[in-house]
């Protein structure tokens, strides 16, 4: 990381998004452009309606991702497949073979388009051991679904009953619980091997769950896992700010139309890859970590994934960035985290 001596200026390591949602057909083609003209690589979430479960879907997918993207532009989709109770070990080494990175756990009916996921982990072991020796990764979107289980409390009890056996029979898999929420979401990683790790979303480490409730119901800070107690949110920054390098960014950026969010029955999702960034640099500097910013957004969960650091750069610049209340997503809009407020940073004009 270079800091500017006489302008409030940062470069960084041009850096990843570990956790990126992007859609498909037209509404990917309005927001792949923005992912990729920040991000050089994203981990693409294969929970399409139907789901990516293949290699050769994965591939087709990975194909209409980069006609998305602008021709000056350079952007990497590492693709992931769905896991299923149908998944084999056969499916495992196909993805080997295509370079597909990891494998995606939704339980069944955790969040949006998993109904297709996971209904008992059991089911899946004989895959999982494919996936250890294969070294391809294990994705977690950690929340037990029982209805008997509270929701703040789906996250701990996921970690206690379901990824803590499965750690115990498949010691050698490695692991990612995306976008963690909980202080013992964050204590059980920081004791975990070092083959487990973490990513952080940009609200998780803002909001508490009174955002959800302020001057009404807000449908655009509703995301699952569902925003937690205060006592959570500062676990959370204060992990992905320390320094470890077992935590690092994971946007969870997850685009719905705005009258799909405002809504009845209003899906569950946050939008932030237009301004994640500038957002992790602003969390970052009032947490007086910005030194940190570098390894968290560039270099962390690439060491992780055992990919190449990017060579290029990307300078962030400390000046007023207003949020946009909105942008562009097909024939309707999409509501950005923040959107209409104002920002510490930016980023700077090739």
């Amino acid at each position: 990381m270079i800091m500017a001596a006489a302008a409030p200026t940062l470069e960084i390591t041009r850096p990843d998004d570990f956790h990126l949602h992007v859609r498909d057909g037209p509404e990917m083609r309005a927001v792949v452009p923005l992912s990729s003209r920040v991000f050089k690589r994203a981990i693409i979430m294969p929970n399409l309606r139907p789901p990516v479960v293949n290699a050769k879907q994965a591939m087709e997918y990975r194909r209409r991702i980069l006609e998305a993207i602008p021709e000056e532009v350079d952007f990497e989709p590492l693709m992931t497949l769905y896991l299923t109770d149908q998944t084999t070990p056969a499916d495992v080494q196909a993805a080997k073979e295509h370079d597909i990175v990891a494998f995606k756990l939704y339980p069944a009916g955790a969040t949006t388009n998993s109904d297709s996921g996971v209904t008992d982990i059991r089911r899946c072991m004989p895959t999982l051991h494919s996936m250890a020796e294969a070294g391809i990764l294990l994705l977690v979107h950690g929340e037990v679904t029982s209805p008997e289980v509270d929701m703040f409390d789906r996250e701990a009890v996921f970690i206690e009953t379901v990824l803590e056996p499965l750690l115990a029979q498949v010691p050698g898999l490695r692991v990612v619980l995306e976008h963690i929420t909980t202080e013992q979401a964050v204590k059980f990683v920081a004791a975990a091997p070092d083959n487990v790790a973490a990513t952080v979303t940009p609200q998780h480490m803002l909001y508490n769950r009174n955002a959800l409730f302020q001057g009404g119901l807000q449908p655009h800070s509703f995301c699952l896992p569902i925003l937690k107690r205060e006592k959570h949110r500062r676990a959370v920054l204060q992990a992905a700010t320390s320094g470890s390098r077992k935590f690092f960014l994971g946007t969870d950026s997850a685009p719905h139309a705005r009258e799909t969010k405002e809504a009845s029955c209003g899906c569950a999702g946050i939008f932030s890859a237009p301004v994640a960034l500038q957002l992790y640099a602003q969390l970052f500097e009032d947490a007086g970590q910005l030194e940190h910013l570098e390894a968290f957004a560039s270099h962390s969960g690439a060491d992780f994934y055992g990919l190449p650091r990017n060579q290029g750069t990307l300078q962030l610049v400390r000046r007023p960035m207003q949020v946009p209340k909105q942008y562009a997503y097909d024939s309707t809009c999409v509501v950005p985290i923040c959107a209409g407020q104002a920002l510490n940073w930016d980023i700077a004009s090739p």
